[in-house]
């Protein structure tokens, strides 16, 4: 039995699209065009369990996937999906080249200065491959870094711990209370 809570988000859906029992998804992924195909199994989780759906159909529209589930084959089938997460077990993720991480690994990870001053810890990585940022729980409320090379010097996803070499304020400017 799959653990709901160890899979790996990769898109959501937002809502139903047309008479035919299509979703649109917002993709929270990198290989959109892999992990939306014909065929692929993705889960969603109803009441406590991760239950599989199989794409029977994909279209893109603006770089959102429009799928087809197997079936789902009216508006109202397709309605009880929208907002539901999609996920899949983490050993069906791709193996990314050096340097390049999933968000779901950074999620958890301490947060320090490099004069090892605890900014806090990362909940959540907003943004696209091209520019991503870390939103942190800090003691004093949310901080928002960058995820660029220059600031996060060090990313050790093994040991949760991230070391940033912040200019001068970026910790305090961006500062969301909670």
């Amino acid at each position: 039995m799959l653990n709901w809570s160890e899979m790996a988000v990769v898109g959501r859906i937002a809502r139903a699209h047309g008479i035919r029992g299509q979703v649109i998804v917002d993709p929270e992924t990198d290989f959109p065009e892999e992990r939306f195909r014909p065929g692929a199994e993705v889960f969603v989780e109803r009441n406590g369990v991760a239950e599989p759906l199989r794409i029977t159909a994909v279209r893109f529209h603006r770089q959102r996937p429009i799928i087809g589930i197997d079936g789902v084959a009216t508006m109202n089938d397709a309605e009880t999906f929208a907002g539901r997460e999609l996920r899949v077990p983490r050993d069906r993720l791709a193996a990314l080249p050096a340097e390049t991480f999933y968000r779901h690994d950074l999620v958890g990870c301490a947060v320090v200065t490099t004069d090892g001053r605890a900014v806090g810890t990362v909940a959540a990585v907003e943004g696209t491959l091209g520019g991503s940022r870390l939103v942190v729980d800090g003691t004093h409320g949310e901080v928002l870094i960058p995820l660029a090379a220059g600031i996060c010097t060090a990313i050790d996803v093994g040991a949760k711990r991230i070391v940033v070499d912040a200019p001068d304020g970026l910790l305090d400017l961006n500062v969301r209370s909670a």
